[in-house]
């Protein structure tokens, strides 16, 4: 029998996406399950959007659409952009793909030949590394642990860039931890990037309108616009609309880049169909009012969450400010056991909390970091309490 290629060697599935279907599995056999797992919004868009997708029905060309992205849309992009205070683009920067993580691994086929490095933090996004290890490219990761906010300093970041990555990617607002880089934070680190002009920035940004507390969306270019010809942006709708099943991603960057892109959309996809580009025109273009009323609904669950974590002994949660997911370190359940269990790391902790409690969680290596794990606080809202008392109640018989 034909082997398959190497580089599926080097290939698996997500492991959030193993977790939910464990997870479905197991509603399937009537067991009562919380799932604080996938990040998927749990909303859906504003009724302008639907209506957007059936006209587009109704007058369905069945045509191929553009590699880059349809007029309309790209200008419904540049407006996007525009709002949170990246200027100056054109639609030939810009190209949109099928969902935020097509688009990231087209950057990834663009960018970096095998053997290149990728720089980036720790704990990081689990598609970041499965990614990089199907295109060839070694990782260069930088340790941000709980002591200090799961946060980037620009001393680490100087020292990696030192070392010439051909790429840095930089997640803002973080998945999984949920923490937002400051004003003065982004500066700093823009400051340090632009003193190393050998390696491409791009910029997961996807979160950027799910910030709370008035912290506010930063991004490196308004402190450095020298950057400029070498970052890359990449957005979505899928968190921001609740549209992650539409699959809207997109980029802004150098014009090389985006043309690279168009290319590898022309090989891979062709286009995103007609009728989600009338809905992503919508959803851009429209009310805002679904997005605004889901970040302060999540900003409270937020409050919620980590009022909960931060009453269990040994337990350590830096305060999140963006997105929706918390980053507990739950190294203090090592070495301990329930009802006869041992639990000796992450993948031991969430096992026992699903078969015990009914509580699905990721386990923290999935992200680069094996002494935490992800709660994702999307789950429909009367859930969110009793799935919080079931995790302290966990903790709580642990021995």
């Amino acid at each position: 029998m034909p082997q398959l290629a190497s580089r599926m060697g080097q290939a698996k599935p997500s492991a959030i996406m193993v977790i939910a279907e464990k997870t479905r599995a197991l509603k399937a056999q009537g067991r009562d399950i919380i799932s604080f797992s996938i990040g998927v919004p749990n909303f859906l868009p504003g009724e302008h959007v639907y209506a957007a997708a059936r006209a587009a029905l109704e007058k369905d060309s069945g045509q191929y659409g553009s590699n880059r992205g349809a007029d309309a849309l790209l200008d419904a992009i540049l407006g996007h952009f525009e709002r949170s205070g990246v200027t100056g683009l054109s639609r030939r920067n810009l190209c949109v793909g099928i969902g935020a993580k097509q688009v990231l691994y087209n950057l990834a086929e663009a960018l970096l030949d095998p053997g290149d490095t990728i720089a980036f933090p720790t704990p990081y996004w689990t598609t970041y590394a499965d990614i990089a290890a199907i295109v060839g490219a070694r990782t260069l990761l930088l340790p941000c642990p709980p002591e200090q906010d799961y946060k980037l300093t620009p001393s680490q970041l100087d020292a990696a860039l030192a070392q010439k990555p051909k790429v840095f990617l930089f997640n803002n607002p973080s998945n999984p931890t949920g923490m937002v880089y400051h004003r003065e934070e982004i500066a700093a680190l823009a400051a340090v990037m632009a003193r190393h002009p050998d390696t491409w920035i791009v910029l997961d940004d996807i979160y950027n309108r799910m910030i709370f507390d008035g912290v506010g969306y930063h991004n490196v270019l308004a402190f450095e616009p020298s950057l400029r010809d070498r970052t890359i942006l990449v957005d979505s709708l899928s968190k921001t609309y609740g549209m992650p099943g539409w699959r809207v991603g997109f980029i802004a960057g150098p014009e090389a880049v985006a043309n690279a892109m168009v290319t590898l959309n022309s090989n891979h996809i062709t286009s995103i169909p007609e009728v989600v580009n009338a809905a992503a025109l919508a959803a851009l273009s429209g009310p805002q009012d679904v997005p605004a009323s889901k970040n302060a609904e999540f900003a409270a669950r937020r409050d919620q969450v980590y009022a909960a974590l931060s009453a269990i002994p040994g337990v350590v949660c830096p305060r999140p400010q963006g997105a929706f997911y918390a980053f507990p370190n739950i190294s203090c359940a090592f070495g301990k056991s329930h009802n006869g269990r041992m639990i000796s790391n992450d993948v031991d902790f969430c096992s026992a909390l699903l078969e015990a409690k009914g509580v699905a969680c990721v386990p923290g290596s999935a992200f680069g970091d094996p002494l935490a794990l992800r709660i994702s606080y999307t789950c429909p809202a009367e859930q969110l309490a009793p799935g919080l008392q079931r995790f302290q109640e966990f903790i709580a018989e642990l021995k």
